[in-house]
């Protein structure tokens, strides 16, 4: 199946969840489908996914919020439970655009998000996809050399389109050829947002509370995980170094109905580097053929 090259055209709107502005784009007829993007500098709904939209609309309304923090969407996380109200935010978009139930697709920060939702209502989730999920517990102990480069871009001198290009292609991709230069600059150019640049919405957690804080966002330590009743299915790149990918194997170990693929030559932009393996796989696992 060649990957659309074509976006089609795409609703905006602005939507008030709990008095937070979140940016939704909206296309395609079917059953509702949010895709949840990461949480690298720059990142935003329509970004994350310009290769998966085209395909994954023909068989679905796909939902694409900008994640509180990043795109258009007001900015500003709760750090005491960041992905607790990432997933509030994201349930009252669902409410908001009258859905009781949706499938959810999540990559890297949007993973955790997604995998916190469902946690805390699993009655609102039909199916779910992971991509490098991160609050897995694979960086626990000792942060990967790509998720210290995320964590340390506004640090130092700041933000630079040299960092985020090293970022980009030296952590998020396994083929550094494989990403156009257009991509870093839009990248570059979102992630100089004032606002963002005062109050990154991805730091370290610090001072009293920062166990307390990695305790909660650790759902491998989530007694809930090994009850959760939505059918999974976890993709990641072997070659991800930011999100190291034996979390894919812990999830499929604790979670009662998960399936795991774990993709040759990849990194941790699996939607971005094999997008026509993820827009088939993600298609056909939400529509029920495993």
């Amino acid at each position: 199946m060649a990957v659309p090259t074509r976006p089609p055209a795409m609703r905006e709107s602005l939507l008030n969840v709990a008095g937070k502005s979140i940016f939704v784009a909206r296309t395609g007829d079917g059953p509702p489908l949010l895709l949840l993007h990461g949480g690298g500098p720059g990142a935003s709904g329509v970004s994350n996914y310009s290769r998966n939209i085209p395909a994954l609309a023909q068989q679905f309304h796909v939902i694409v919020p900008d994640l509180p923090g990043y795109g258009r969407s007001t900015k500003g996380v709760e750090r005491g439970d960041p992905f607790g109200y990432l997933a509030d935010h994201i349930r009252g978009v669902l409410d908001q655009l009258g859905h009781e139930r949706a499938h959810l697709v999540g990559n890297s920060y949007g993973g955790a998000c997604a995998l916190r939702l469902a946690l805390d209502t699993p009655e609102r989730v039909d199916r779910m996809v992971l991509m490098g999920p991160g609050g897995v517990g694979t960086t626990r102990a000792l942060p990967t050399p790509g998720l210290n480069c995320l964590l340390d871009y506004y640090k130092g001198e700041g933000p630079t389109r040299a960092k985020l290009e090293k970022f980009i292609r030296t952590y998020l991709v396994f083929n550094a050829a494989e990403v156009p230069d257009a991509v870093i600059d839009e990248r570059f150019e979102a992630s100089l947002d004032p606002e963002v640049v005062a109050s990154p919405p991805l730091q370290r957690p610090s001072g009293a509370d920062a166990l307390r804080i990695a305790w909660r966002s650790d759902f491998t330590r989530d007694k809930r995980l090994a009850r959760l009743p939505v059918p999974t299915l976890v993709l990641w790149g072997a070659e991800d170094k930011v999100n190291r990918p034996s979390g894919g194997r812990a999830l499929a170990r604790e979670m009662p109905d998960c399936d795991l693929y774990l993709v040759a030559n990849t990194g941790h932009w699996v939607q971005f580097e094999r997008a026509e393996l993820f827009n088939r796989l993600c298609a056909d696992f939400l529509a029920g053929r495993r």
